[in-house]
């Protein structure tokens, strides 16, 4: 897949798209260029994200500086890529826990959605992982008196490194500051953000990583 190319969208609930696997034609944004985000720490995060990646696929996690995004900390997140556990969140900030209504540390990103939903995210957040590729997503939840809210979810991944655990980090943040805690979260719409580089397929992307390995011959 080329970043020339439109984007495959897997969405098929999106007006633009109404079959699964279709091709949208919408205009892919070049580096440095936000797409179609639309919150503005969506935009904000993803802009350092991508300065500190410089020509690499992704930054490392430590290249990521709390004290350079204080301001987006309430809304920003690092999951854990272990799908068994439903990508359990390793950080939530402030703001994100209070959408759940509770302290979102080593609970399951994916168990915030509706069953109709969760296979979606955890199949968009192993993609984003695997091919270090960056994904932006239209969430609804349910407010407590029954209305709708309406979100946005940035997914970006992190360099992947042998002997570290992989993760990814995000933004999820709502477009009405007072929606109060919230419960049934439910995909609407996703797309993935291209990069200029050619996507490797997994496969070979572990086999890479793979090779940084070092084996010693002798020792018991």
């Amino acid at each position: 897949m080329d970043a020339a190319n439109p984007l495959l969208h897997n969405n098929t609930r999106d007006r633009g798209c109404t079959e699964a696997g279709q091709v949208c034609p919408f205009e892919v944004a070049p580096r440095g260029k936000r797409s179609d985000m639309k919150h503005p720490s969506s935009r904000a995060f993803f802009a350092y994200w991508d300065d500190k990646r410089g020509a690499a696929r992704a930054p490392d996690r430590a290249d990521i500086d709390p004290a350079a995004v204080r301001g987006l900390l309430g809304d920003i997140f690092v999951l854990s890529c272990e799908p068994n556990l439903g990508f359990p969140f390793r950080v939530a900030g402030t703001r994100v826990c209070a959408l759940a209504g509770r302290d979102l540390k080593d609970t399951s990103f994916a168990a915030l959605f509706d069953d109709a939903s969760r296979s979606e995210i955890e199949e968009i957040t192993t993609i984003v992982a695997d091919e270090a590729l960056g994904a932006i997503a239209g969430v609804t939840a349910a407010r407590e008196d029954g209305s709708k809210a309406y979100l946005e979810l940035l997914l970006l991944p992190f360099n992947a490194r042998p002997h570290t655990p992989v993760s990814v980090t995000g933004v999820l943040a709502p477009f009405d500051d007072e929606c109060g805690a919230l419960s049934a979260f439910t995909l609407t719409s996703w797309r993935y953000l291209h990069q200029p580089e050619k996507l490797l397929p997994r496969a070979i992307r572990k086999l890479q990583i793979a090779r940084g390995l070092m084996v010693y011959e002798g020792l018991r």
